[in-house]
Formats: structure tokens, C-alpha cells, sequence
């Protein structure tokens, strides 16, 4: 590239909510100078917009690595994000947030991490790592580390628990934002989550709740991800509420990442009639805004983040920049790949179908997860359970299938429970992306097939995997268990192939794996299983234990 570059376009401006033709000028990677267009026909220009930002993503969710995630994100118009490393954090610890910025910064791409508040997530699950109050003072001192991510833990605000207090206060000594975390909280329980000075939340799942949290100072986050998706719930508040409102997707899996990302919600938005400007208010300039971001807003010296795309209507992206570098053009990200190294923990055998027998001793019915498509919070049922001989089995039938919970980083009995709405008629799927510990989850018809499931997994260090009768597929996720280091398109395809391999078995799920993930993550209701049992997230207590 050319010390000077030259790009025509209608420029969008979003605070002042105009559109102009117009010349930039981008010397060393800045705006130099924005100039009327002297061209007189302005028809076909491109409409000149800055970048798109992901308001709160774990980049590990995509299964790739920061510099994979880059790739693709740049395809869609997407320049930056606030990125969570929670889940590697939970694996590996510090060095795993190590790990996602120096691999983030190989490529020109806006990373911005924080530090993970909760890890463990909770004391009832085995994680692999501990981040404390000495290693959240350490990481918020750094520049890289640009706020404290989602405080999950809102009981533990809400009673002021003491290493949660001293996590909040070492933020708001280093002037860094609180991400929140709180799905559910209402009245006076959120003002008080809120007055602690926590500045968001991205679990809201209806319009009330987000309602009840803007009006305490809250801002929200419209989340669409592969699992939660709650844009059509909280979309409509984006007319009135422009100023405290972003988009994000939370967890996104390669393939939805492949489809697209902020941008889709761009046009979605649009076309319910919402007006372009707060609909761009959201999707760039609020995160730019909230959490200091250096993305350029196309104003004078400011960094050359923009994108051009063909109209305000479907946002259908034609080039994006970053710092003044052509990154993705017509569809193909010009973002070379980078060589990504290999963290991990994993210490754990092969396990044998009898460890996944559940002994019957007369109960009438059994509590049982309900999963639901497209949500992260599940419903507890009590159902009669389908005995054969001594043991519970999975019940095709009635859709009531054994689901497994294996410790990855000890030697550990597993835990053992029942969900429906899976939905398999035959066979198991199993991933070792089980938020939030990341321990091996599982669910299967019958306890063989559960078993190979599960022993996939391990053997490959990590992954996903489906088994349907002498079929195995299997996509090895190496990096923590929760990321591959090939070329992202490529992971997508094979994700893509062994979704398909899981909905073949009856899964009528949107994403039988990404809902899969969720099954153990605890802070979330109703009702889950941990590798430690069955998880009451209303009471936050056991519901059963596995026997140690």
C-alpha cells in the first residue's frame, strides 16, 4: 500500500446524522482530510461508514483462534471487539488471556480484552484455573486490559461478597468499565447490582427487563448470537433508547461467523424501520464510546477504521479498512493467516459405558433439563423415568435422554442427569466447549454410544464430536479445548459437517452443539449439571451430587 490513499464515498456521519459525498484522504494510516466529492454524478458511490464493533463476544466460541476469528469477522465489516477471555481463562488461567493477545495482535484487528471476573464462575463446577483478586489488580494495570468482563456472579454483589467487592474496586481504581452479567434481575435487586457500579448487560431476554435496567443508568446489550438470541425481544427499545444501546453476539460458532455478524443485525434492525442512524449508533459508535476504543469515527486524524458498503439497507460490505490497510474486499479477507502455537489442560482417561449407569431406587419421577432453542436459560421438569432392569435410561421415546457432565483436568466419577428437547433418536454428541469450566458434556440414547462420545473427545485433546452407530466425526479443538488453529473457513466447514452429523441423529435444535455448550453453565436458571451434579440455579445449590 501507498503512503496515501484516496477513497470516494457517501460519508455517513452518525452523531451529526448526516450523509455526504465525500473524498478521504488516508496518509500513514489516519484520516488526513475529508473533502466535498468534485464528481457529479453521486449515484454509484458506496455509502462510507466506520467499522462495525461486537460490543461483548468470547472470541473462543467461534472454535477459532483471535487471528482466525479476525479473518472472517473483517469479511462483514467488523473492525473490532470487546472481547471476554473468560473461557480460556477458566482452562488455562492468566496465561491463556497471554494467549489471546498475543495471538490477536499478529493481525490488524481491533482487540479488546478484559479481565475475567469470574473464574471459576462458581464453587460448584471444577475449572482448570483460578483468576484472584492479585491476578485481576495485575491484569487491569495493563494497557491491553481495557475493563473488568461480565460480573457473573450478581449474588455475590448483591450480598457483598468479599472478593467480588475488592474485583469491582480494583476497577474502578484503574478507571476501567464493569461488565454485567445478570439475567433476570429486576427492581430493586438491579439498581443495587447496577449503583456497584457494574455499566452493562447482555442477558436480558425480554423488553421489561432491559426496560427495568436502562432506567436504573444500565446500558444494554441486544445480543444475537448462535445459541441466545434476543434481538427480536429488545430491538424495538432501540427507538427511544439509541444513546445506551449496542449489539453483540456473545457466542457466535464458525459457521454463523462465516454467514455474517454485526452487519446482519444492521439490516434487520432497518428493515423494522429504525432509523439508520441510532441503528449505527449502536453497531459503532456507543462501544467506541463506552470502552474508549482507538476505532476511528472518520473524523480528521482519527485511525482509517471504516468500511464502504453498497447500501443502508442490507449492509452489504464491499471493503473495510483498518488502520488505513485494505483488509477484506468483495466478499474475501485479505488478512494473511498467522502461525498460532497450542495452550491446553487436559488430564483425563478413557471412561467405559458402566461409569455412565444410573441405578433406579423406586423414584416416581426424576428432575429433568429442559433445553430450549435459542435461549441459555433452561425449565426444570419432574417426568416418570424409563427403567430397565436396576438402571435409568435414556428414553427415545419421550424424549428424555442421560446427560453427562466429565471432569477434563482430574480423574473424577461423572455426573450424571436427564434433559429433553435434544432430541437424538439414536447415537450421542459430545464438546469439551461446556461454559463454564469446560469440563466434557454429553448426551447420548444410550450409555455406549455416550461413552464413545465422550472418549472422542478426550482422545483428541478437545472438540466436538457425534457418533452414529460405526460412524465417528470428530473436530479436534486443541487449543484449550475450545479453539482450532487452521483456517477458519475451513473449521467452519468441518463444524458445519458435524452439526449436520448431529441433526441427522433428530436433534430438531437451531444449534445442537452451541446449545449443548450451555448445559452446564450454572449461573444461568433453571436447572444444569456441573461435573460436581444437578445445579438449582434459582436456589444455587445442588439438586443431586455425584458421589466422589
Amino acid at each position: 500500500m501507498s503512503a496515501s490513499t484516496t477513497i470516494h464515498g457517501r460519508l455517513v456521519r452518525i452523531a451529526q446524522k448526516t450523509i455526504e459525498p465525500t473524498t478521504l484522504l488516508i496518509e500513514d494510516g489516519r484520516i488526513s482530510s475529508a473533502t466535498p466529492y468534485s464528481g457529479a454524478d453521486v449515484s454509484n458511490l458506496p455509502y462510507l461508514l466506520p467499522g462495525f464493533v461486537d460490543a461483548h463476544v468470547h472470541v473462543e466460541s467461534s472454535m477459532l483462534v483471535p487471528s482466525e476469528f479476525a479473518r472472517l469477522a473483517v469479511v462483514h465489516g467488523t473492525v473490532g471487539t470487546i472481547s471476554d477471555p473468560h473461557e480460556i481463562g477458566n482452562v488455562c488461567g492468566v496465561p491463556g488471556v497471554d494467549y489471546m493477545i498475543s495471538n490477536g495482535q499478529t493481525v490488524p484487528f481491533k482487540f479488546y480484552f478484559g479481565a475475567p471476573s469470574c473464574v471459576p464462575a462458581t464453587v460448584f463446577e471444577t475449572a482448570g484455573a483460578t483468576i484472584g483478586v492479585e491476578d485481576i489488580d495485575a491484569l487491569l494495570q495493563r494497557k491491553e486490559i481495557v475493563y473488568l468482563t461480565e460480573m457473573m456472579n450478581f449474588p455475590g454483589v448483591l450480598h457483598s461478597d468479599p472478593e467480588v467487592m475488592q474485583k469491582i474496586a480494583l476497577a474502578k481504581k484503574y478507571g476501567k468499565v464493569i461488565d454485567g452479567h445478570a439475567p433476570g434481575l429486576r427492581g430493586a435487586a438491579a439498581k443495587q447490582y447496577i449503583d456497584a457500579g457494574i455499566s452493562t448487560d447482555h442477558e436480558c431476554f425480554t423488553a421489561e427487563e432491559a426496560l427495568d435496567k436502562l432506567q436504573y443508568g444500565m446500558k444494554i446489550l441486544i445480543r444475537e448470537g448462535s445459541a441466545a438470541k434476543n434481538f427480536e425481544a429488545l430491538i424495538g427499545l432501540l427507538h427511544d433508547h439509541e444513546d445506551r444501546m449496542m449489539f453483540c453476539s456473545d457466542d457466535k460458532h464458525p459457521d454463523s461467523l462465516v454467514e455474517g455478524h454485526i452487519n446482519q443485525l444492521c439490516a434487520r434492525a432497518v428493515a423494522k424501520g429504525i432509523d439508520v442512524f441510532k441503528v449505527l449508533k449502536a453497531a459503532c459508535l456507543n462501544p467506541v464510546m463506552h470502552y474508549g476504543m482507538k476505532v476511528g469515527q472518520l473524523e480528521q486524524n482519527d485511525p482509517a477504521d471504516f468500511i464502504l458498503v453498497k447500501d443502508l439497507v442490507h449492509f452489504e460490505v464491499l471493503q473495510t479498512w483498518i488502520d488505513g490497510t485494505l483488509v477484506a474486499e468483495q466478499g474475501e479477507s485479505l488478512i494473511s493467516a498467522a502461525k498460532a502455537g497450542v495452550i491446553n489442560q487436559f488430564d483425563c482417561a478413557p471412561k467405559k459405558k458402566e461409569e455412565f449407569a444410573v441405578p433406579y431406587n423406586g423414584e416416581e419421577t426424576i428432575p429433568v433439563i429442559e433445553a430450549l432453542d435459542g435461549q441459555l436459560i433452561t425449565n426444570r421438569l419432574q417426568l416418570s423415568p424409563k427403567v430397565e432392569g436396576r438402571s435409568i435410561i435414556s428414553d427415545t421415546s419421550n424424549d428424555i435422554l442421560k446427560i453427562t457432565v466429565v471432569n477434563r483436568y482430574k480423574q473424577a466419577p461423572v455426573a450424571i442427569g436427564f434433559i429433553r428437547n435434544i432430541g437424538l433418536q439414536r447415537g450421542a454428541i459430545a464438546s469439551s466447549v461446556a461454559h463454564d469450566s469446560h469440563n466434557i458434556v454429553a448426551v447420548g440414547a444410550d450409555d455406549e454410544s455416550l461413552a464413545r462420545a465422550v472418549n472422542a473427545v478426550i482422545a483428541a485433546r478437545g472438540g466436538v464430536s457425534c457418533i452414529d452407530g460405526g460412524h465417528e466425526y470428530v473436530l479436534p479443538l486443541p487449543v484449550a479445548g475450545l479453539m482450532s488453529a487452521e483456517d477458519g473457513y475451513v473449521v467452519a466447514d468441518k463444524y458445519s459437517a458435524i452439526d449436520r452429523a448431529a441433526k441427522s441423529l433428530g436433534s430438531p435444535l437451531s444449534a445442537p452443539f452451541m446449545t449443548l455448550s450451555f448445559m452446564a453453565l450454572l449461573v444461568i436458571p433453571h436447572l444444569k449439571l456441573s461435573d460436581l451434579g444437578l445445579f438449582d440455579g434459582d436456589s444455587f445449590s445442588f439438586v443431586a451430587k455425584t458421589n466422589s
